[in-house]
């Protein structure tokens, strides 16, 4: 798969096989992806948790608040949860604050996923404290965001934003989600 082929493809998922589990070695992989990105300064303040775990998933899970665009509630259903999780962290001894960082590392560990044929969902409304007692994290390690990942068990189109200029995205009549975009002509200033 070319770049543009993996960004294209890499949108955010939100149902997948929930049964098909991701190797932890595979969630290693994609972290040292991100490891190998970018960093403001070069500071490298961030740490990583992963779980691939069924139990640590199921505590996981209701800390994240999965959509706000589609009228489904809360994410999705049994059998169509994450395979795995891993959730980004500001090691705050190293670092007081996080730049843009996580951002970066995020992309590089959903295009690592799309790549091996499975899919994310950048996750930033999280419940941090009550992640944080279920992780049982230290207090120096602040979350920043959570990818969730797994096999996708949706269809996920790009469409180009309506003249109305509406970009919330939809599930159809079959369940496809439509991801409407602004067109290129759109968004390059001109002088």
């Amino acid at each position: 798969m070319s770049l543009r082929e993996l960004i294209l493809k890499a949108r955010s998922c939100r149902r997948f096989h929930e049964n098909e589990r991701i190797p932890r070695q595979l969630l290693v992989e994609w972290v040292d992806l991100g490891r190998h990105c970018p960093s403001a300064g070069n500071v490298q303040p961030l740490k990583y948790f992963l779980s691939v775990e069924p139990e640590t998933n199921a505590a996981i899970f209701p800390m994240l608040r999965w959509t706000g665009g589609l009228a489904e509630g809360q994410g999705p259903a049994e059998g169509e949860r994450p395979a795995a999780y891993v959730a980004i962290l500001l090691d705050k001894n190293i670092s007081a604050k996080i730049d843009c960082d996580h951002g970066i590392v995020a992309h590089a560990i959903l295009l690592g996923a799309v790549e091996a044929g499975f899919a994310g969902c950048m996750i930033g409304a999280i419940d941090r404290e009550g992640l944080r007692v279920a992780l049982n994290l230290p207090g120096h390690l602040e979350i920043a965001l959570v990818v969730a990942l797994g096999r996708p068990n949706e269809t996920i189109v790009i469409d180009a934003v309506g003249p109305d200029g509406d970009t919330g995205y939809y599930r159809d009549a079959r369940g496809v989600r439509h991801v409407p975009k602004r067109s290129l002509e759109d968004i390059i200033v001109k002088p």
